[in-house]
């Protein structure tokens, strides 16, 4: 049966509200905790690398357990209504701690409430990513479920980089915080709703973990094209988590600019996020056109190569006192991270109908905790990996908002934010190309 119009952009809609979790860590976490709390950046980067390890951790758990959830609801449902709740009590947490408190005091409270965060955000993406494999089995109406999926995804991402931090320059975080939560809460509820009545699997899965593990992990293009969307991932996490740095740092607004009443209002990082907005949601009819034109990997590559060329640009612009430039250069930004938002998340559920037809088993919730297994140890991994190379570049942490930098400092964060991700971006392209390519192509999907 043939999805309704409302039921692919309600199924999409939940994206939205998970998506302001993920700006939330990606992007704002390290900059919150060097900026605001006064924590060395070096153990910002590791304090957020060991909370997303530990999220990790809980991934297998929470997709074998959706799997075999037995509710009049279906198995996926109860997570993500539950999980929402959860989520947003971390959030709120997360940007209440305690300003003059200690350090240990306010490593122990941040902790804590990123943790509680974590695992909400876990029962809701997982359960959500295995809906895509259960209530559609054409991929090219996946592809559209998808389009809308990243259409709202980038709402989300436009709250979580452009209209928290707005906020928060005004109110504090804790208050752009609560001011966002009925959002997010609404979002996936709504979507709960809206696809209520789609096709899913109502029976629990009987195969124990360790068999449906197996089976997922013997699907070998599916682990590989796991692999190689984390390996993406760990580029765009990079960029995600230097933008607050970079918008305070590399792009200054010379006060001669279209966009300079913008930045006076709004401020840089909004602004660009923004223009990064206005490019991703042109881009995502773009790119679902390209998948029935090029097929799906071809998109992909193509917009993954175009993205490493864009990011080779903005190193010649940066830094830079012309904020419309830069701000066009992020409206391209978003054109070509609109392939990285939409098209993996096609084509993975069409792998989990491979080793559906060989097994007859449905373990969507198995596929898609390792789905996020890559993405989330990238995301893991970029904090670490930033505050590492700026804390060797001589980072000065501050709870004033702004510190004098080192030209080595800048130096380095320039590097982090283009050229660094340009190269593991290209790394990517070429693992789609010479492995997934061929083992795709014997798998016939």
């Amino acid at each position: 049966m043939a999805l309704s119009l409302g039921q692919k952009a309600g199924w999409g809609l939940a994206d939205l509200g998970v998506v302001v979790f993920v700006m939330i860590k990606q992007l704002l976490i390290v900059a919150y905790l060097t900026s605001f709390l006064g924590i060395p950046v070096g153990l910002a980067g590791l304090v957020t690398t060991v909370v997303l390890v530990f999220d990790i951790v809980t991934d297998p758990l929470i997709g074998y357990l959706s799997d075999r959830t037995n509710s009049r609801f279906g198995r996926r449902a109860p997570w993500m209504f539950a999980g929402v709740l959860v989520m947003v009590a971390g959030i709120l947490g997360l940007f209440s701690a305690p300003v003059q408190a200690a350090l240990a005091a306010k490593l122990t409270w941040v902790v804590s409430a990123f943790v509680l965060a974590t695992v909400g955000f876990t029962m809701i993406a997982i359960p959500y990513g295995a809906q895509a494999g259960e209530i559609t089995h054409d991929p090219r109406e996946r592809s559209a479920m998808t389009g809308w999926r990243m259409g709202f995804a980038t709402v989300g991402i436009l709250v979580g980089g452009a209209v928290i931090p707005g906020l928060a320059s005004q109110f504090g975080y804790p208050r752009a915080a609560l001011y966002v939560s009925p959002l997010i809460i609404g979002a996936v509820w709504l979507s709960l709703w809206a696809t209520r009545k789609a096709p899913r699997v109502a029976e629990p899965v009987r195969a124990g973990f360790g068999a449906a593990y197996r089976l997922v992990f013997g699907n070998r293009t599916f682990v590989v094209l796991a692999l190689f969307y984390g390996v993406m991932t760990l580029a765009v996490a990079l960029i995600t988590a230097g933008l607050p740095f970079a918008a305070a740092y590399l792009v200054t607004d010379g006060g001669d600019t279209l966009l300079s009443g913008a930045v006076g209002a709004l401020g840089v990082l909004s602004v660009l996020f923004a223009a990064f907005f206005v490019g991703s949601i042109l881009s995502q009819v773009m790119w679902v056109l390209l998948s029935h034109r090029l097929g799906k990997l071809g998109a992909l590559v193509l917009g993954l190569t175009a993205y490493a060329v864009l990011l080779y640009g903005l190193a010649q612009a940066l830094p830079s006192m012309n904020v419309s430039l830069i701000a066009g250069l992020f409206v391209i930004a978003g054109v070509t991270n609109g392939a990285y938002q939409q098209i993996p998340w096609a084509m993975y559920p069409d792998l989990m109908d491979v080793t559906r037809r060989k097994s007859g088993v449905a373990i969507e919730g198995a596929f898609s905790a390792v789905w996020l297994l890559g993405q989330k140890l990238a995301n893991a991994l970029a904090p670490a990996v930033l505050g590492v190379i700026l804390s060797k570049a001589g980072w000065q942490e501050t709870t004033g908002g702004i510190a004098p930098q080192t030209d080595a400092a800048l130096a380095a964060l320039q590097m982090s934010i283009t050229l660094i991700p340009a190269g593991i971006l290209l790394v990517a392209v070429a693992g789609l190309v010479m492995v997934y390519r061929p083992m795709a192509v014997q798998e016939r999907v």
